[in-house]
């Protein structure tokens, strides 16, 4: 009986230490590795003691049997059975307990991994953001430096090509400088050359108009002697004079052309100022000092005009029959020999001056238009108001004109010559452009 009851003693205490133990086995599995050390060394005492306690209980099982009872026996070999089973199911627990212990063993060790895992991780990605760190700040820097060295490049380049600029405009001006001297130097010399041309050109222009007036005076003479040779002739063949009534018809109607060649050529000389002012504003120099003795030569004429009284009843003209007639425009026209020379002086007048003209513009290197010289549109050089009409004056002054501009334009003599400072158009031309025949 005592040795039931310490059996059952025995079994509560491993029981119990069983209990304790699985209890004991989810707290231990979480705790430190020492822990789990301390517990395996309990374990191995324990599974000692189970082998030991077999081997007493088999020896007080032997002297029990010796001393009790087949019923104590039978109850014994319950109560054995009953402590295998107990046995075995504390070694099934046990069992059941080991595995728990390993896999929370492994469920530790797989979490620890994963904790080194991503504790590595976590450390190779704050490695990697600092070194990336680090690479930017350092491309930072070298950003911030390249840009600093371009900025001073730039600021350089800027410096030196604001040295250069100062300097090219230091040269420019100094350029300038010399420029100008030079102009101011080129202008004193033109204006010496201009003054110097002024006064060669008015004396040249003095000595044309003493030329002109000679001249004048050499056609007045000559004018003369023709009217008094004609006058001798007249006398010495007795030609018939016109009547008193044909004489006072041609003398009124040579008044009356006399008036309106008098307020056309006032009118003539005003176009002519603004004529020669537009000349001077064009910079056509030779042009325009051909013109002012152009004009001035009208001046002359006007003069004449203003101080002269005709002898209209000694003028042989007015009681001169016709003697000439002339073809202009596909139509006949009479006079007599005073009309037909004044003609022949109007074509000579033209070519003269139109030669003038011509060299002028040719001079002055401007384009060939003989119909824009003032000279061409007036056509009154050298009239008078006397003998014929203004208007066929006119015309035979233009054929001339535009023959003597074409050789003084192109430096030739082709309808004319130059003789004694006089340019003269050639006789057959003059007679193909009057086609002037005798009547008897």
């Amino acid at each position: 009986m005592k040795v039931s009851i310490l059996n059952r003693m025995v079994g509560a205490a491993v029981i119990s230490a069983v209990s304790l133990v699985g209890m004991s086995i989810p707290t231990n599995a979480q705790q430190q590795p020492q822990q789990e050390e301390q517990r395996q060394q309990d374990q191995k005492q324990h599974e000692k003691q189970q082998k030991e306690q077999p081997q007493a209980q088999q020896q007080q099982q032997q002297g029990q049997n010796k001393q009790q009872q087949p019923q104590a026996q039978q109850q014994q070999q319950q109560g054995q059975n009953k402590q295998q089973q107990q046995r075995a199911q504390q070694q099934q627990q046990q069992d059941q307990n080991k595995q728990q212990q390993q896999r929370a063993q492994q469920q530790q060790q797989l979490d620890q991994n994963k904790q080194q895992q991503q504790r590595a991780q976590q450390q190779q990605q704050l490695d990697q953001n600092k070194q990336q760190q680090q690479r930017a700040r350092q491309q930072q820097l070298d950003q911030n430096k390249q840009q600093q060295q371009r900025a001073q490049q730039q600021q350089q380049l800027d410096q030196n090509r604001q040295q250069q600029q100062r300097a090219q405009q230091q040269q420019q001006l100094d350029q300038n400088k010399q420029q100008q001297r030079a102009q101011q130097q080129q202008l004193d010399q033109n204006k010496q050359q201009q003054r110097a041309q002024q006064q060669q050109q008015q004396d040249q222009n003095r000595q044309q108009q003493q030329r002109a007036q000679q001249q004048q005076w050499q056609r007045d003479q000559d004018w003369q002697q023709r009217v008094q040779q004609q006058r001798q002739q007249d006398q010495n063949q007795q030609q018939a004079r016109l009547s008193q009534q044909r004489q006072r018809e041609l003398i009124g109607q040579q008044q009356q052309r006399l008036t309106q060649y008098r307020q056309n050529l006032d009118q003539r000389q005003r176009v002519g100022q603004q004529h020669t002012a537009e000349l001077q504003r064009q910079g056509r120099m030779a042009q325009y000092r051909y013109q002012q003795e152009y004009v001035g030569r009208l001046r002359q004429q006007e003069m004449r005009l203003q101080n002269e009284r005709h002898d209209y009843d000694n003028d042989p003209y007015f009681y001169t029959g016709w003697n000439y007639r002339y073809n202009r425009g596909g139509r006949y026209y009479e006079t007599n020999q005073y009309g037909a020379n004044l003609l022949r002086e109007a074509v000579n007048y033209g070519y003269e001056q139109g030669f003038l003209a011509g060299q002028a513009d040719r001079q002055d290197r401007w384009g060939y238009n003989y119909q824009d010289s003032y000279a061409y549109q007036d056509a009154n050089y050298g009239y008078g108001g006397y003998y014929v009409p203004q208007d066929e004056y006119n015309y035979y002054f233009r054929e001339g004109f535009r023959r003597g501009y074409e050789d003084g334009y192109y430096s030739r003599y082709r309808y004319g010559s130059y003789s004694s400072g006089k340019y003269t158009i050639l006789g057959a031309i003059v007679g193909s452009i009057l086609d002037m025949q005798a009547l008897r």
